[in-house]
């Protein structure tokens, strides 16, 4: 093959070219203010704690002469990449990021940002989930993103209400069963 239709690159630069999560490229990041002070705090351990070491391994290893066949600088730049790409994803998540006070709706029926929502299928089985941010969603912990499919037909209904949720499989009707909040922090 010609060469005019081929980039040869090294590898630092291939790494710098992938995308360093897939978030999607929103106006607004909602957020609880708990999902905000853990994304917080995870980029400032990587900035005070995570980045400063692998900087002192990559600065000892590269003192130690050849670094094509140096191990610790080659892993330890790499590494160092890792860091500097979360870094930068983590900064605009936060620049962009609104936060929500779920509490302000404690007591409501309607389904807003935040609340915690039991419905049931047509087969009457009950399922609950939280809806929460994009990045603090823990699947694990039956919370979803405001942005999934569910979440988007859930929001804004209400208490006995039945919505449609788009399935692969076709349109299913689901019952909101419960809609709740957390408590206002008392203060």
């Amino acid at each position: 093959m010609n060469k005019a239709f081929t980039r040869e690159i090294d590898d630092a630069e291939a790494d710098d070219d992938l995308p360093s999560q897939a978030a999607p490229s929103l106006e607004k990041n909602y957020i609880t203010a708990a999902g905000y002070a853990r994304i917080r705090t995870e980029l400032l351990d990587l900035i005070d704690n995570q980045r400063p070491k692998v900087v002192e391994i990559v600065h000892w290893a590269a003192s130690n002469g050849d670094r094509s066949e140096n191990g610790d600088y080659i892993y330890g730049k790499k590494r160092l990449r890792e860091i500097d790409r979360r870094i930068r994803f983590l900064t605009g998540r936060l620049a962009i990021a609104e936060i929500v006070e779920p509490a302000l709706h404690h007591g409501s029926e309607q389904i807003f940002f935040g609340a915690r929502v039991t419905y049931a299928d047509a087969q009457g089985l009950q399922r609950t989930v939280s809806i929460l941010g994009i990045d603090e969603v823990d699947s694990s912990q039956d919370q979803v993103s405001w942005i999934s499919p569910i979440a988007r037909a859930l929001l804004k209904g209400r208490v006995g209400d039945v919505v449609h949720l788009a399935t692969p499989a076709g349109t299913v009707e689901i019952e909101v069963i419960e809609v709740q909040y957390p408590a206002p922090a008392a203060g």
